[in-house]
């Protein structure tokens, strides 16, 4: 069985959708013959599992198994979408397709746009669709291009100020299929938002295929524009998810991204800022925690291409049983961005034997006027925090969430959505509390 096999141009073509957005899809459909699909051997792709992910298994949603409009999603988003607490919009997508979205009145009389890609202004979106995920094509890119059925499209017009969060709720369910999220944020020039993504999928057994998720995102941030975005990834035991995290910011603009992931097999994620424009600052920050056998890999780039710009990124995760991680990160410095000052720090803690994290911090300096450096560690709970609070009456078990989740705290306190560190907090105490009993032992 080949990938033409399910995903090829013909099943493109029975997706619905607007003619635009059939052309765009039709487009990429035609590359994926000539695609060159990635191996372990390229450096973007060291230490993941890409060579296990046979793509062939599985096949795009049908249009009959999309989500329409109207439909209640699958389990509703969840608890931490519930506590997000108080929201300006709402987008709920199933398997790729929004069925039902919501704004509040008073922001849409303003020109906010909170609504479906496949069914907002083709004049709205045409030309914003792509501007970042088109600049950093890889096969998965293509492959979601082909079979893009839709998704979330954020738009704040120049100088609006949205104070509580849009909420976006991304479900995919199904064994053996495929599906597509897509959120594209466009923050125009001096205008504020928040943006909370959340990702979960079926649990689909023991001998299932699973589900393949191929997501991207989108971040177009304007002049003197500020967007804080969350992502957090809570998919079944057996989801594949590959995705894209991109964004491009122009003069004096800020983004503070953040990004939870907790579940998927194997879940990737790609997250890349552009600072296109000087005096623009990118914070980037991820919790996350694999347990079991889960991969969580990481890949990003801070991407200087302006003078006076400035990046900070701080990533810390946690492994136990058999799990691994991977962090690859680069800070590049083009010949343009003298002045520029920028940090890379990436935490790792291994809890028990048999479980790995690797972490590959990398510089690409083409400027001599910068500020740059990066750091990474990987090893167990610290003997010496666990022995203080030994010495005071603290059980072992107790101890080590105590200190798991101090390690957190301060990725947490960065959350821009503070409503959801309790509950992420007591997704992380689960993680710790579920060990694999023989893994526990080992420990």
């Amino acid at each position: 069985m080949t990938l033409l096999d399910h995903f090829s141009p013909a099943a493109a073509r029975e997706l619905p959708g607007p003619d635009w957005l059939a052309a765009r899809r039709a487009a990429a459909a035609a590359r994926l013959a000539d695609l060159q699909w990635p191996t372990p051997a390229e450096e973007i792709w060291r230490y993941s599992r890409v060579d296990h992910l046979d793509v062939a298994r599985f096949r795009p949603v049908p249009a009959e198994q999309m989500g329409e409009p109207g439909d209640e999603p699958a389990p509703g988003g969840g608890p931490v979408a519930a506590e997000a607490g108080e929201r300006s919009g709402l987008v709920v997508v199933r398997n790729g397709r929004v069925v039902h979205h919501a704004l509040d009145p008073e922001l849409e009389a303003r020109g906010v746009r909170v609504c479906g890609i496949a069914t907002c202004d083709a004049a709205e979106i045409a030309s914003a669709l792509g501007a970042c995920s088109d600049a950093s094509p890889d096969a998965f890119t293509v492959l979601h291009d082909a079979f893009l059925a839709g998704g979330a499209f954020v738009k704040v017009p120049r100088g609006v100020v949205v104070e509580r969060p849009v909420v976006v709720l991304h479900w995919s369910e199904g064994d053996g299929l495929a599906s597509f999220p897509h959120t594209l944020v466009v923050a125009e020039d001096g205008a504020q938002v928040t943006v909370f993504d959340r990702y979960g999928s079926t649990d689909t057994g023991a001998g299932s295929v699973g589900h393949l998720v191929d997501a991207v995102v989108e971040l177009v941030i304007g002049d003197n524009a500020h967007v804080r975005y969350l992502s957090v990834q809570e998919h079944g035991p057996r989801t594949w998810q590959v995705a894209l995290q991109r964004a491009h910011l122009g003069r004096d603009a800020t983004l503070r991204s953040s990004v939870v992931a907790l579940g998927g097999a194997y879940a990737r994620l790609r997250s890349e800022s552009l600072l296109g424009g000087s005096g623009a600052e990118s914070d980037l920050t991820a919790v996350y925690f694999g347990d079991g056998d889960q991969m969580l890999d990481f890949r990003t780039l801070q991407d200087h291409a302006a003078p006076n710009t400035r990046s900070d990124l701080l990533f810390k995760g946690a492994v136990e049983d058999t799990a691994q991680s991977v962090y690859s990160g680069l800070i590049r410095i083009r010949p343009e961005g003298q002045k520029s000052v920028a940090f890379q720090t990436n935490r790792n803690l291994v809890l028990t034997e048999g479980a790995e994290a690797k972490s590959v911090p990398n510089l690409e300096i083409e400027a001599d006027d910068v500020k740059c450096s990066h750091a990474s560690t990987v090893g167990p709970v610290d003997d010496d925090q666990l022995y203080y609070l030994a010495t005071r009456g603290v059980p072992p078990e107790e101890a080590e969430r105590l200190v798991v989740l101090g390690f957190f705290d301060d990725v947490f306190d960065r959350l821009p959505v503070p409503s959801l560190v309790a509950p992420l907090r007591r997704s992380v105490i689960e993680k710790i509390e579920h060990r694999d009993p023989i893994a526990r032992a080992r420990a």
